[in-house]
């Protein structure tokens, strides 16, 4: 293969380590509304996928993100655990949303039913994450996928374990 055949991309993003103290000083909710003003600088992963916060409220999160070639699978439509990430995160950021300062949490569970391909076709995909259940231990999440034309492309239900 020549090196014209090639393609690449460059991903960039901050240490995670400077904010690593804010997730501990601020509500779930304020660090996310921070993510989502710029005033905290994106996670990796959120780089990776070049997603981007549209709205945060309490138990409910909107991110954007949009696949690229480099996101393809072997058939040429965009790979599920792309999608499947941008679930996953729009799941635990949902159930962060209603976690104190200083209380974090992490996924026990991740069921994700995919309804359609992605088209590589430049446009994001968004996904929403919605509480249905917020408990001391456990929050419980359902998110759902869709396309530019608001068609879904993935559903899923998630647990969180909540860790005080």
């Amino acid at each position: 293969m020549s090196d014209d055949a090639l393609h690449s991309t460059t991903v960039r993003w901050t240490d995670p380590a400077e904010t690593a103290a804010e997730i501990g000083r601020l509500s779930g909710l304020e660090y996310l509304r921070r993510l989502r003003d710029g005033t905290l600088p994106a996670p990796p992963m959120g780089a990776l996928i070049d997603a981007d916060f549209a709205e945060v409220e309490p138990g409910r999160v909107i991110v954007r993100a949009t696949p690229g070639e480099q996101h393809l699978n072997p058939l040429g439509t965009v790979h599920g655990g792309f999608v499947c990430t941008l679930l996953d995160t729009v799941a635990g950021c949902a159930a962060h949303s209603v976690l104190e300062a200083g209380v974090g949490y992490t996924s026990i569970e991740l069921k994700v039913s995919y309804l359609r391909a992605v088209a590589p076709d430049g446009r994001p995909i968004t996904a929403t994450g919605t509480v249905t259940k917020a408990g001391s231990r456990v929050v419980f999440v359902d998110a759902v996928a869709v396309d530019a034309e608001g068609r879904p492309v993935a559903t899923a239900s998630s647990s969180l374990l909540v860790l005080r």
